[in-house]
């Protein structure tokens, strides 16, 4: 497990124990030392850890305002003690924390992340609303770092990711419905995934297609385009992700998202609603390319 995400494990369990004995000033710091002594002995995060705690502890009441505002409907004391823990975690880190070191994007998925992982089966959903609510209302902080950092990184420097998507789509009476999932920055687009060590990449991709749409049945066409793009990847730094998008077309009409951080819905629509969507400007050509395919 990378060091930050084992640090952050940490600090959620150092939380709920200190949410659970009702916040007593003083125990905070000596619950996080037991702890790291005995779920992470020798963890060497650079003082990652000692920090956040540190910071939540000082902004938890502040926090705690900003999660009832972002959830009405969800009283804080009613919220899961494990998803209220992940909140305040992924808030600090949102708001307080150093984007440099933790850029607002890797901050929210890495909740997500901590909330699938120890929270309840909706405690994924639930933290990437949430988040998701209070990153827009900030400005989105951070949305366009890719493009920025196209204009001033060699690409051909960088460790390259190779990922798999599809257009996924349904023939249904005559008219074209396509599959596409909507992420915590407000957008929809193109359901895809990484392919694993020496995996084909048609293989890796219907894999994919199949775990994060709850597809059973899946034909893979013709490749329709190839998007790379730079992303900041929480312990490597910058990475050039590559990936090729196919035709998948499906007789399957239920989709069920799968476990995806940033993710938190998947729908269909049909072609005339493509246009009034919120769809990434390098996935419009793709949906177009496929429907013409297609025809």
């Amino acid at each position: 497990m990378a060091n930050r995400h084992l640090s952050r494990s940490v600090v959620l369990q150092t939380l709920f124990e200190w949410d659970f004995n009702g916040f007593e000033s003083k125990a905070v710091q000596e619950i996080m030392n037991r702890d790291l002594e005995e779920f992470a002995p020798g963890l060497d995060d650079g003082g990652f850890s000692e920090r956040l705690i540190s910071g939540i502890a000082k902004k938890r009441k502040e926090l705690d305002k900003i999660i009832e505002k972002a959830a009405p409907e969800w009283p804080l004391a009613q919220i899961a003690m494990i998803d209220r823990n992940v909140l305040r975690i992924g808030l600090y880190e949102l708001l307080f924390g150093d984007r440099d070191e933790v850029p607002p994007k890797v901050a929210i998925n890495e909740a997500i992340e901590l909330a699938k992982n120890f929270g309840g089966d909706s405690s994924g959903r639930f933290v990437n609303g949430v988040l998701g609510t209070v990153y827009r209302e900030i400005g989105e902080p951070g949305k366009d770092d890719s493009s920025k950092k196209k204009r001033i990184t060699d690409p051909s420097k960088l460790p390259q990711e190779d990922l798999g998507g599809g257009v996924v789509y349904l023939r249904e009476k005559g008219k074209l419905r396509f599959a596409l999932v909507h992420d915590v920055f407000g957008y929809w687009t193109l359901s895809k995934g990484h392919l694993e060590e020496g995996e084909d990449v048609r293989a890796g991709t219907l894999r994919e297609l199949k775990e994060e749409l709850g597809l059973k049945d899946v034909v893979l066409g013709e490749e329709v385009g190839v998007n790379e793009y730079i992303a900041s990847d929480p312990q490597k730094g910058p990475v050039r992700r590559r990936v090729s998008y196919f035709l998948a077309e499906t007789q399957d009409k239920d989709l069920t998202l799968g476990p995806s951080g940033g993710l938190d819905d998947a729908k269909w629509f049909g072609a005339d609603e493509i246009n009034d969507l919120k769809i990434y400007e390098d996935i419009r050509p793709l949906i177009k390319k496929a429907v013409e395919k297609i025809k």
